[in-house]
């Protein structure tokens, strides 16, 4: 599928319980990719973001000239990782330290990095469901290591797929066989303060109801913890089965 426009939002939901309702705002930013023709340079991006009234980018892996072109432009960042690069981020220590040495430290705090993904959607994936937490661990850790861990958070994105149901929306629970696993990500989530971070798309609601639901994360004890949306988006083109894919429809 294509969507319209190529750089979708993403949305911190201020639907929280308790004491994060005052700690919690909600933001605008925009995925950034670079997989195109006659993209503007990273100066360039950076002012026409700045034009906007967008908060925050996140870009897919260590884009360094863009990383370096958003200094001190009042731009906070997310920077995620290859799911490729899991394996070894989750069995070496020192993967995880050269990572945040080469794409971190020499860039902040004038680059604002503030959340680090570990991977995008692979929590399902049997090949690398049992690494992303420990990638995760270790990326934490050399974030301590070089005095950050209290000013820039560590987490991953999941699917909607981790979700067995969601309608209604106070029903909403985790895939069964998903549930240790989960509240593993979870209990790293609450431990250092991180979101949990999801790709909900509003076009798959449109064709069969599904809601995200807070009550997901409710059920397994975690209230606390903020929900991030990464990406959302409408494709502008689909196959003969998606007849609601259609620009006119992505422009609404």
């Amino acid at each position: 599928m294509a969507f319209l426009p190529d750089a979708s939002l993403f949305i911190l939901l201020n639907i929280l319980i308790g004491i994060n309702i005052a700690r919690s705002e909600p933001f605008i930013g925009i995925n950034y990719g670079n997989l195109g023709d006659n993209l503007p340079s990273p100066e360039d991006t950076v002012k026409l973001l700045q034009s906007t009234s967008i908060q925050k980018i996140r870009l897919y892996s260590p884009d360094i000239p863009m990383i370096k072109a958003l200094a001190n432009s009042g731009i906070d960042i997310v920077v995620g990782t290859q799911n490729s690069e899991i394996p070894a981020l989750a069995s070496d220590p020192n993967a995880a330290k050269t990572w945040i040495n080469t794409n971190v430290l020499p860039f902040y705090p004038a680059s604002n990095i503030f959340l680090i993904m570990v991977g995008n959607e692979i929590s399902l994936d049997e090949n690398f469901r049992k690494q992303l937490l420990p990638a995760m661990q270790n990326m934490q850790n050399a974030l301590d290591a070089g005095s950050l861990g209290g000013k820039i958070k560590v987490s991953t994105v999941h699917s909607m797929s981790v979700l067995s149901h969601s309608d209604p929306p106070s029903s909403g629970e985790f895939q069964t066989w998903l549930v240790d696993v989960m509240k593993g990500f979870l209990g790293f989530n609450n431990a250092t303060g991180s979101p949990f971070v999801i790709n909900p798309y509003p076009y798959y609601a449109y064709n069969s109801d599904p809601r995200p639901a807070r009550s997901a994360l409710n059920s397994l004890g975690y209230n606390n913890v903020e929900i991030v949306v990464t990406e959302t988006g409408w494709p502008s083109k689909g196959d003969d089965k998606e007849p609601w894919a259609t620009i006119d429809k992505a422009k609404d």
